[in-house]
């Protein structure tokens, strides 16, 4: 008989695949990124900033250039620190690495 829908055109339509099943690798793919790669490095941009949090006056320190010196005024967004006798410079928090 007649039919408007060509028999090869209405056999592949049963093979698509659902919504759902095209959605879920994406949203895989979307967590396996947050787990691995967001969320590390929010673990360790809070962990470093507790640690610029807990720097005071007379700590020893190393910044990221290099630079060892001794806080000598801590302010509110940077540090002063003395890399000699008398040689004092002004630092960024978020440029201190380490304590000596």
């Amino acid at each position: 008989m007649f039919s408007l829908v060509p028999e090869a055109f209405a056999a592949g339509s049963a093979a698509q695949p659902s919504m759902w099943a095209q959605i879920i690798p994406l949203i895989l793919i979307v967590v396996v990124f947050y787990v691995f790669l967001i969320l590390p490095q929010q673990k360790q941009r809070k962990k470093h900033q507790e640690f610029i949090n807990s720097l005071k006056r007379g700590d020893k320190i190393i910044t990221s250039s290099g630079i060892y010196g001794t806080i000598t005024k801590v302010n509110e967004d940077n540090f002063v620190i003395e890399i000699a006798d008398g040689v004092q410079i002004k630092i960024s928090k978020n440029s201190v690495v380490s304590k000596q």
